[in-house]
C-alpha cells in the first residue's frame, strides 16, 4: 500500500509539472503572438500566424512552396485557386479563408477611414520636381503605374532613377526600402544606378546591394519571378517593384490571332499578381510598355495614332498610365493618359547623368537616354 501511495504521489507530481509546463508554453505562445502582431501591425501578416485550429505547419510549408507567404495572399485568393495547392483539400481551404478573414479586414469601411488610410500613403520622387507635381507628389505606392512610349523616350531611365530614389528616407521623397527589378529587354545598367546614387548622396555599393535584379527570358519565367519576389518581400523591406517591359516577351512568345486569347489570359494573371503584391506589401509597382501604330480607319483623325499594347486588360489593371514623348534635345514630355484622380495634363522633364531631372537644369541634361 505504501508503494502504491508513493507511485500515485509521484504520478500526481509529474502531472502537475506537465500541466505547469503546458501553461507556461501556452503563455509563451500567446506572448509571442502578441509581439508578432505588434511587429507586423504596419505590414503584411506572416502566413505562420494561421497555424492552429486545424492548420498545421505542414500546411503552411505547402502554401509557401506554392507562393503564398502572407495571410493577405490567402485572403485575396479565390478558393478554387487555393485547392489547386497539392495537399490542400476544400475543407482545409475553407478553414484557411475563415482564419485569414479574422486577421485581414475584408468588409466595408467608411469613406472617412479609407480617406485617412489614403492620406498616409507615400509617394516616390521621380527626380524631377515638375514630374512629381504632375503626379501629385510622385509615384504612388500600393498601385500600378504604367509608363509607355516609343523607344528613347526615357522609360528605362525613369526606372533606373526610381530604383535609387525608393531607397531615400521618406522625408526626402523615398520609401526607405529596396527595389525589385525585372528586366525583359536587357536594358538594365548598374552603372546608371551608380551615377544616380552620387546625385542623391547615397553610398554606391549600398545602393547596388539594395536592388534585386532578375532577367526574364519568357512569359512563364516572368510570372514565376513574381512568386520569388513575394518570398523576398516577406524577408526584407521593399518599396518598389519594376517590370521593364511588361509586354516585350508576350509579343514574341504568343504570335497570331490564334494565340491571342491564351496571351491575354496569361497577361491578366500576371497583372493580377502584380496588384496582389501591391496590396499585400504596399509597394509601388512601375511597369513600362511599348506602343503600336493604329492602322484602323480612326487613325486618320488622330494626330498621334500610337497606342500602348496589351489591350483592355493592361489598360484596366493599371492605376495610372503615363505617356512619354520625345521633345527637343534631352527634354521629354509626360502626359497623364489615364488616372482615377489626376487631371489629364502634361509636363516637361529632362534626362541627364543623374537620371530624370528638371529641364531647367541644363548643365546636367544630356542627349543620351
Amino acid at each position: 500500500m505504501t508503494q502504491v501511495a508513493e507511485v500515485n504521489h509521484t504520478m500526481s507530481n509529474e502531472q502537475q509539472t506537465s500541466v505547469g509546463e503546458q501553461e507556461q508554453a501556452t503563455e509563451y505562445h500567446e506572448s509571442m503572438v502578441v509581439e508578432e502582431d505588434e511587429d507586423y501591425s504596419a505590414g503584411p501578416v506572416p502566413i505562420q500566424q494561421l497555424v492552429g485550429n486545424g492548420i498545421t505547419p505542414q500546411d503552411i510549408k505547402k502554401l509557401k512552396e506554392a507562393g503564398f507567404h502572407t495571410v493577405e495572399s490567402i485572403a485575396y485568393t479565390p478558393k478554387r485557386h487555393i485547392v489547386t495547392v497539392k495537399g490542400i483539400s476544400e475543407q482545409k481551404a475553407d478553414k484557411l479563408l475563415m482564419e485569414a478573414s479574422k486577421l485581414v479586414p475584408l468588409g466595408f469601411t467608411t469613406a472617412t477611414e479609407f480617406h485617412q488610410r489614403r492620406s498616409e500613403l507615400i509617394c516616390l520622387t521621380t527626380g524631377s520636381k515638375q514630374l512629381d507635381t504632375l503626379l501629385g507628389g510622385g509615384v504612388e505606392t500600393g498601385a500600378i503605374t504604367e509608363v509607355f512610349g516609343e523607344f528613347r523616350t526615357g522609360k528605362s531611365q525613369l526606372c533606373h532613377t526610381l530604383a535609387v530614389t525608393c531607397q531615400l528616407p521618406i522625408d526626402n521623397g523615398g520609401g526607405e526600402g529596396k527595389c525589385l527589378y525585372i528586366d525583359t529587354e536587357g536594358t538594365f545598367r548598374p552603372i546608371r544606378l551608380v551615377a544616380i546614387a552620387r546625385r542623391f548622396g547615397l553610398d554606391e555599393n549600398e545602393t547596388l546591394d539594395n536592388v534585386a535584379y532578375a532577367r526574364a527570358y519568357n512569359a512563364d519565367h516572368q510570372l514565376q519571378l513574381l512568386h520569388q519576389a513575394a518570398s523576398m518581400m516577406t524577408e526584407s523591406r521593399f518599396s518598389l517593384l519594376i517590370v521593364d517591359s511588361i509586354m516585350a516577351l508576350y509579343r514574341t512568345d504568343y504570335s497570331g490571332r490564334g494565340e491571342l486569347s491564351a496571351r491575354q489570359m496569361h497577361v491578366a494573371k500576371f497583372m493580377r499578381t502584380l496588384q496582389r503584391l501591391a496590396d499585400e506589401f504596399g509597394i509601388a509597382v512601375v511597369i513600362t510598355n511599348q506602343v503600336v501604330a493604329q492602322v484602323d480607319g480612326g487613325a486618320i483623325f488622330n494626330p498621334d495614332p500610337k497606342k500602348p499594347i496589351g489591350g483592355n486588360i493592361v489598360a484596366h489593371s493599371s492605376t495610372t498610365r503615363l505617356y512619354f514623348k520625345k521633345a527637343k534635345g534631352a527634354n521629354r514630355i509626360c502626359k497623364i493618359y489615364d488616372s482615377p484622380c489626376l487631371a489629364e495634363s502634361e509636363t516637361v522633364f529632362a534626362l541627364g547623368q543623374g537620371g530624370v531631372i528638371d529641364p531647367s537644369d541644363e548643365t546636367e541634361a544630356a542627349e543620351d537616354e
